[in-house]
């Protein structure tokens, strides 16, 4: 069969492209498509992939600024004209389910999400008042591109990564989706069998929607450590006003991060997630988690009952609002309870979302797009 893969952009190994990596290894014969591609920032298996980019990876600073590029991205995604493929396979958070498949491919769509951009987290990406008002007719322009090339010509057969994407792909595109979990390396990441060390975790993207401040701001009135690790847009501006007990590290490799997993007393979540790969990972080594009670934390994070003090199949717990204050008290909340936590059932929970589970849900929609296509595609 011949496969060809959609990815937005290669510019790092993110929870998207750990999904792109096991899609790879799916179809380890697939051409892969792109935006912009900085060569050696993926895995050995998405590098070694035939990857072709569109006009904007030529364009002057795309590797370190192809967001400002956004008003581009329909264009150049459109520019893509694939030869003969049976199956298109994009996985998309942006645009990428906007390339035109080929006549007669099947065309399925394993959504991250909706455009968050314009959508769900418009306010959060491009503020509010003047500014939001500015990006008025970028946003409807947006819109209008990401709900035409959701049509059902255009993606035959949508698989969310969750059920609150499904519910969003129904609210803004009108298409049902069914849902398969990102995979998650549960063999690689196992508890130490230690207790934890005295610090919390934060695993930053520096993006608006992860909410890194909000952390930061509810540790500066506690006198407890907080480790960051990770990189992105807004990193530096952050440690420059965290207070003395915030450390960040920057990126760390896997190995650094799966013993910082293990090693800290729980994980700081506390932004929404499509999924949220960082959650099931740090539940993958015994690790509870600190989450906000919305998005893919509802579905890969069972809380603590909130009258209770013991939960024989608790995770972690959940906070609302999306405030520095609940965030400060559901920290509290867990060190008085956190005898309430196994790591062996966490872990255990974490497998669920384990490889195997992701290969054979996969290939049963591959096959499901392909016994569903219409006479016309």
């Amino acid at each position: 069969m011949r496969v060809a893969l959609v990815h937005d952009w290669l510019t790092g190994m993110r929870g998207g492209e750990r999904v792109l990596d096991e899609l790879c290894g799916l179809f380890p014969e697939a051409d892969l498509y792109t935006l912009v591609h900085v060569p050696g920032s993926t895995s050995k298996r998405i590098e070694a992939r035939r990857i072709f980019t569109s006009p904007l990876s030529r364009f002057p600073g795309a590797a370190r600024h192809y967001r400002k590029f956004l008003p581009l991205f329909p264009w150049a995604i459109e520019r893509f004209r694939l030869p003969n493929y049976d199956l298109v396979l994009s996985s998309s958070h942006a645009v990428a389910k906007g390339v035109r498949p080929p006549h007669g491919a099947v065309h399925l769509c394993y959504c991250f999400t909706p455009m968050r951009y314009v959508w769900d987290q418009a306010e959060a990406y491009l503020g509010g008042g003047l500014r939001r008002t500015l990006a008025g007719p970028l946003i409807s322009y947006l819109r209008a591109f990401d709900v035409r090339t959701s049509a059902p010509n255009h993606v035959h057969r949508f698989v969310a990564i969750s059920q609150c994407v499904a519910a969003r792909i129904a609210r803004h595109y009108g298409r049902d989706a069914s849902v398969v979990y990102p995979p998650v390396d549960t063999d690689r990441l196992h508890p130490d069998g230690g207790p934890p060390d005295d610090f919390y975790l934060l695993v930053g993207g520096f993006v608006p929607y992860k909410r890194e401040d909000l952390a930061i701001q509810a540790f500066r009135g506690l006198e407890r450590r907080l480790v960051v690790a990770g990189d992105g847009p807004t990193r530096m501006a952050l440690a420059a006003r965290a207070p003395s007990n915030v450390t960040f590290l920057g990126r760390v490799s896997d190995a650094e991060l799966a013993r910082l997993y293990a090693r800290c007393r729980a994980l700081i979540y506390p932004q929404e997630e499509d999924f949220g790969i960082v959650a099931v990972e740090a539940q993958a080594c015994g690790r509870p988690v600190i989450a906000l009670g919305r998005g893919g934390a509802l579905e890969t994070v069972v809380p603590l009952p909130s009258r209770q003090s013991s939960g024989a199949l608790a995770t972690g717990l959940h906070f609302e609002p999306q405030t520095a204050e609940a965030l400060a008290a559901a920290i509290h909340r867990f060190e008085t309870h956190a005898q309430a936590f196994d790591p062996q059932t966490i872990r255990t929970h974490a497998l669920r979302f384990a490889y195997s589970r992701f290969r054979a849900e996969m290939h049963r929609e591959v096959e499901l797009a392909f016994a569903t296509k219409p006479p016309t595609a």
